[in-house]
């Protein structure tokens, strides 16, 4: 199947998104023990910059889960393929996500870091879509509210396909 593709946010205004939310957090977590889980695959370009731009002493790890398997939609079911390795009890830990759909995701890992007993615990998602929320998520630092649309690219992915894209595109 050949997808059609539009953009949704250029590179540069995914880059001011990630320069913004880079001093929000620094300010936040300035003279803190800060843990940045990154939830694989997707999570993994965003993250890279979002680390650069933050300039502060940090540790992080990896969480890698499976909901889609394939095709556009989530089977509402989420398997754990790679936990944390690093220690969370009384550490500032900040989640990052590259988009929030449904929720079912980013709840599943909210839960299972609770329970290892963090200090504090925040979210930061490079894009969230609250028209598709089948739970209540908060998102602490949030670069871009999209509409219900299937997006790739900047980490993002169909089927393992168009990570690659330096802009935010939607699949028409």
């Amino acid at each position: 199947m050949q997808a059609k593709l539009k953009v949704l946010l250029t590179e540069t205004e995914i880059r001011q998104a990630v320069v913004r939310l880079a001093t929000q957090i620094r300010e936040d977590y300035k003279d803190k023990d800060l843990l940045l889980v990154g939830i694989l695959k997707g999570s993994f370009i965003f993250l890279a910059d979002l680390v650069r731009e933050l300039g502060i002493p940090l540790e992080l790890d990896f969480i890698k889960l499976a909901s889609y398997y394939s095709g556009m939609e989530t089977s509402g079911k989420v398997k754990m393929e790679l936990g944390l390795k690093t220690k969370v009890k009384g550490r500032h830990v900040l989640i990052v996500e590259d988009i929030v759909d449904t929720g079912i995701t980013i709840s599943f890992v909210v839960s299972y870091v609770k329970r290892k007993g963090p200090a504090s615990l925040k979210l930061c998602a490079l894009a969230d879509k609250p028209s598709r929320h089948r739970v209540p998520i908060h998102i602490d630092y949030l670069g871009f509210t999209v509409p219900n649309r299937f997006i790739v690219g900047y980490g993002t992915d169909w089927d393992e396909k168009f990570r690659y894209l330096k802009d935010i595109c939607y699949i028409e």
